[in-house]
């Protein structure tokens, strides 16, 4: 079973991370350290699969690490929902939250908007099966589509994106059925080329699924799955408004930044004062001043009455007073006098 270790935050860093590139895990399988078999769809790794064979299925395979590796995942997202299941071996899993020692058996689930990364730093030698299926999500927001493959029953794919959206744990137990349908899927991939290999492949993946349902609901978190649900939500929503200039242009109200949430008011008023500390439409001022901080110092011969109409201002005189109280300097002071070492 995986055993947790120290919490890691990750999301703490102010660096944005991007989908992931592989670019580690192409230089390991290139110079021979890991060997990669797998099924890829864009930049993944693998055998190129057409866009329309198994669609939404972007990446799904398996390494084999032997010997004591010098390399590991940098901490990324994924177009998808990413399944890694530990065969043998031993591998250290982090994810925005939390640190995991993951031992033979072990599974994890991570979601689009999730920050992960196996290795610490390194990755352990063993053999790692992994597969992203893209439902349409970026957000804890978004609505999920499952693409056309997936033949669960409407009730039972209902259950499973609930368990999947809604629970907090990143690492699990995987039961014997799921075992033996990794390893059936490995053996797909070998011999993709044989005939009959897409409809095994769907098969494998369905079977899959309905095993992965039962492991949750089986091994289900005790956290509340609406409360944690719904702070997350909110926080990724705080996050992007730091990190998307265009995102803080769009919010207008209070009201809409709850709906974006899905939630009421009170109770988005509530989270965010929990995570950073100030009110919502406070914090959505923060951002703007920091946003336009940064144009300030990207783009010094820019006009600063420009700079405060593209952030949201309509009063260069109350940009200015609020750019004041936020740096404890005018905007041209932050300009001229020292603006690379102002934090944002």
């Amino acid at each position: 079973m995986y055993h947790q270790t120290t919490p890691l935050h990750l999301s703490a860093k102010r660096a944005r991370f991007n989908i992931d590139t592989c670019e580690p895990q192409a230089l390991a399988m290139r110079s021979g350290k890991i060997k990669l078999t797998a099924l890829t769809k864009g930049h993944y790794p693998g055998v190129p699969m057409p866009h329309d064979v198994i669609p939404g299925l972007n990446s799904i395979g398996f390494w084999d690490g032997v010997g004591r590796q010098d390399w590991g995942l940098n901490p990324h997202r994924n177009e998808g929902i990413e399944i890694h299941y530990l065969e043998t071996g031993k591998m250290a899993f982090m994810t925005d939250r939390q640190q995991f020692d993951l031992h033979p058996g072990d599974f994890t689930v991570t979601k689009p908007w999730q920050l992960h990364k196996l290795g610490d730093p390194n990755i352990g030698p063993g053999r790692i099966h992994w597969l992203i299926i893209d439902v349409g999500a970026k957000a804890p927001e978004d609505r999920w589509r499952w693409p056309d493959w997936v033949t669960l029953t409407e009730d039972d794919l209902a259950e499973l994106g609930q368990q999947l959206r809604h629970n907090q744990k990143a690492a699990w137990k995987a039961w014997p059925a799921m075992v033996r349908l990794f390893q059936q899927i490995a053996r797909n991939i070998v011999d993709w080329n044989k005939p009959h290999s897409v409809s095994r492949m769907i098969a494998n993946l369905n079977q899959l699924l309905v095993s992965l349902l039962e492991v949750l609901v089986e091994q289900q978190s005790v956290e509340n799955p609406d409360r944690s649900f719904s702070r997350q939500a909110v926080e990724q929503f705080l996050k992007e408004l730091e990190t998307n200039h265009a995102k803080c242009l769009e919010i207008q109200t209070l009201d809409e930044m709850a709906r974006r949430c899905g939630l009421g008011i009170t109770a988005f008023a509530k989270y965010t004062r929990e995570l950073v500390n100030v009110g919502p439409m406070k914090y959505l001022k923060q951002c703007r001043l920091n946003h336009a901080a940064q144009q300030l110092r990207e783009q010094p011969d820019a006009s600063i009455t420009d700079i405060c109409f593209s952030n949201g201002f309509n009063s260069s005189q109350y940009f200015a007073t609020c750019f004041r109280q936020h740096f404890r300097m005018s905007p041209r002071e932050f300009l001229y006098q020292g603006p690379a070492n102002q934090p944002f």
